[in-house]
């Protein structure tokens, strides 16, 4: 039985901190490289990928990719410079999906 995984992918200073938390971080230098290394883990045993905002806001089409796959889920966070509001949005739109009416 094969045991999935969580990682933690965005910019280096991002991303560190999770290690200490037990979790496989993959710290990318441009969003060039972040596309490979989601697509390189999506490929992988990664039931969850934590994803910074600021890499997420230029990969919407990699995003949305995986969007309606059962794994790998794409969980986007705050990066080090602090929150986007992109992970609230989409939040609120599966909310909205779901129960069909605003409720956040």
């Amino acid at each position: 039985m094969s045991k999935y995984r969580i990682a933690v992918l965005g910019d280096k200073d991002s991303v560190l901190g999770f290690k200490a938390l037990g979790l496989d971080v993959f710290p990318a230098e441009t969003v060039e490289e972040a596309k490979q290394i989601l697509h390189k883990l999506a490929k992988e045993n990664y039931a969850v990928i934590y994803l910074t905002e600021q890499y997420a806001a230029d990969m919407t089409a990699e995003v949305a990719r995986y969007k309606d796959e059962l794994t790998p889920a794409i969980i986007l966070i705050p990066g080090k410079d602090g929150s986007l509001g992109i992970g609230m949005a989409n939040v609120k739109s599966a909310v909205e999906r779901a129960v069909g009416a605003d409720i956040l």
